[in-house]
């Protein structure tokens, strides 16, 4: 069960620009982006959009989990012929405490989490949209 509010105290910006500028100056970044799917991350004023291309797979091959600080995206787990593959986008805050949606379309998948609205802390398992 979530249990949503508004996040009274803000997110510290100086530590997400560090964050963000961290990931994509890293060069596992660019590596994991050519070895197993690419990824890029995304601010708004509402929320941080993780996209990853996975066009060789479909929404039932896809499984986006929440643990602790980090998103897992998993391509391909239940599939047994294509590669599986999988991501971890490591983030500066509990991501377990923000609402998180996701949405897979024309092979790329969209993870939505709230900057403003928090729910209970539980590791779980994002179902998609489409």
């Amino acid at each position: 069960m979530m249990v949503q509010e508004k996040d009274e105290k803000p997110l510290d910006l100086s530590v997400i620009d560090k964050w963000l500028e961290t990931f994509f100056l890293d060069p596992l970044t660019s590596y994991l982006d050519e070895t197993t799917f690419r990824i890029d991350l995304f601010e708004t004023a509402e929320e941080f959009i993780v996209e990853a291309l996975l066009q060789n797979y479909h929404a039932e091959e896809i499984e986006v989990l929440l643990k602790e600080d980090a998103v897992w995206i998993q391509a391909g787990k239940s599939n047994p012929k294509v590669e599986s593959k999988s991501r971890k986008i490591p983030f500066p805050f509990p991501i377990i405490n923000h609402e998180v949606t996701a949405s897979f379309s024309s092979g790329i998948l969209e993870v939505f989490i709230s900057k403003h609205t928090v729910c209970k802390g539980e590791n779980r398992v994002v179902e998609l949209s489409s």
